[in-house]
């Protein structure tokens, strides 16, 4: 390989539109045969891909000629949400302002369009955390109850737990298990979710059947799969 051997040759940042340099991966394939680059959605940095023969000037100079579509993408680009003050995270798909309260007691509530934290700024994200997982073992089995109620298909346990990388699952038991995370999320999105699920029930598998039964009991499933693609990431890995 004739490009770049050493990372240090390359810069670890870029100057963007954006209020902070944008993290740079620079990464070197046999197989590229030309420049390319993307942004990570979750981590927020420009990935570039160099094929074998790209020396760093070219590098350089052809992130400098897509300066503004590397612009226009981080514009776009939405964040992950954080659970500290001042931050606007989704309930259900409605954003509520992070609001603190030092001076107040009762942990985390809502009140209008905020989330209340009280206590010591230290614990802030923990307590949001702890809020949202607190309203998603009540809600959300609450929503599985009534589609299962509609459907005829009755888990025999729900489980909400604290998941980074899937949204759920079904035992060959009939156990369904929902991340607390998917209460942040719209409400056509928990509704599928949870008729994918409880589609499980009756068909331990992802075959034609299967899909046809999700169809069925939800209208959602075109619009949500797309919404997880674009936006799932980032909730899960809220924090």
């Amino acid at each position: 390989m004739t490009g770049p051997q050493n990372p240090q040759q390359l810069p670890a940042e870029i100057k963007a539109s954006t209020a902070e340099p944008v993290q740079v991966v620079w990464k070197q394939s046999l197989r590229a045969r030309r420049l390319s680059l993307r942004i990570a959605p979750y981590e927020q940095k420009l990935v570039v891909t160099l094929p074998p023969e790209c020396t760093p000037a070219q590098a350089l100079a052809f992130v400098k000629a897509n300066h503004a579509w590397i612009n226009e993408r981080l514009q776009r680009l939405e964040k992950t949400p954080s659970f500290s003050a001042n931050n606007i995270i989704p309930i259900e798909g409605k954003p509520y302002l992070i609001m603190h309260a030092p001076k107040q007691l009762g942990g985390a509530w809502l009140e209008n369009n905020h989330l209340m934290v009280s206590g010591d700024p230290v614990f802030i994200n923990r307590r949001v955390a702890d809020f949202l997982r607190t309203h998603a073992a009540s809600a959300l089995k609450r929503e599985v109850q009534e589609l299962a109620l509609n459907t005829g298909l009755h888990p025999s346990r729900i489980d909400i737990r604290d998941t980074s990388s899937r949204w759920g699952s079904c035992s060959t038991s009939g156990r369904i298990m929902l991340s607390w995370r998917v209460i942040m999320a719209p409400d056509m999105v928990r509704h599928y979710l949870i008729a994918h699920e409880l589609s499980h029930l009756k068909y331990m598998n992802h075959g034609p059947l299967f899909w046809q039964h999700v169809a069925k009991i939800t209208p959602y499933k075109q619009q949500a799969e797309t919404w997880l693609r674009q936006k799932g990431i980032l909730l899960l890995h809220a924090k």
